[in-house]
């Protein structure tokens, strides 16, 4: 997926981490997590949204997904799975629709200079996504 906080995704999915005898790719070990669980269980939502702007404790899979966001959202998630590209844009939609605010102190933190989201723009739009 290429749009603005395309690892987002895997921090509620996956909890992104990079295989060590994959490195060009993320791991898949997450990609069965139910993201519709965790968009709705509050507790849930938070400690990974609290992880991802420095407010919370962080899992281990939160300080993983912490370390690799600037290489996905640079590289338009080109290392992500299928299924994790997919989830990327359930996430994004729900933040957008949902929490925009959320949306947007993440932005502020993962894009303070707004390149990714011009970059991605025109792909989100493509998909009937409003940035």
């Amino acid at each position: 997926m290429k749009f603005i906080l395309s690892a987002f995704l895997v921090a509620c999915v996956a909890g992104l981490g990079v295989e060590a005898a994959a490195p060009s790719k993320y791991t898949t070990r997450y990609d069965n997590i139910n993201i519709d669980d965790i968009l709705k269980n509050e507790r849930l939502y938070k400690q990974y949204y609290e992880c991802l702007i420095g407010k919370g404790k962080c899992t281990a899979e939160g300080k993983e997904l912490k370390t690799i966001l600037p290489d996905a959202l640079a590289t338009g998630c080109s290392k992500c799975s299928e299924k994790q590209k997919v989830g990327t844009e359930k996430v994004v939609r729900h933040l957008l629709e949902h929490r925009k605010q959320d949306y947007l102190t993440l932005e502020k933190i993962f894009d303070p200079s707004g390149v990714y989201r011009k970059k991605y723009e025109a792909e989100a739009k493509k998909r009937g996504i409003k940035v």
